[in-house]
């Protein structure tokens, strides 16, 4: 059972690594690819996390990182037009009618 989820914004990671050695599960790592600035952002392995929040206060870039604690409980899903898939969403909170991608963080109205 996932205790947590990472959401890591791969155009804003600077590929300083300080997340990967915050984490005390190791599922963050190095992507292989490159975002548009050249680096290599860290991404999630995709299972493990436990949802501690390490990664995201050692980030020198604010914003990068969202960490979903609980990430089991939230069961909601709609399609997103920008992953182009369902994915599980969340209500923004500035906008309750609104929903968040828990993927791209990007509003769905």
């Amino acid at each position: 059972m996932a205790k947590g989820h990472v959401v890591i914004r791969s155009d804003e990671c600077k590929g300083c690594e300080l997340c990967i050695h915050a984490c005390p599960t190791g599922v963050l790592s190095l992507s292989s690819s490159l975002n548009k600035m050249g680096y290599h952002p860290a991404e999630y392995k995709g299972d493990g996390c436990i949802g501690c929040g390490f990664c995201f206060y050692t980030c020198p870039e604010l914003g990068t990182i969202t960490v979903f604690k609980k990430w089991d409980d939230i069961k909601e899903t709609q399609y997103c037009p920008v992953c182009k898939k369902e994915q599980k969403v969340y209500p923004s909170a500035k906008h309750p009618e609104v929903n968040i991608c828990t993927q791209c963080l990007n509003e769905i109205r």
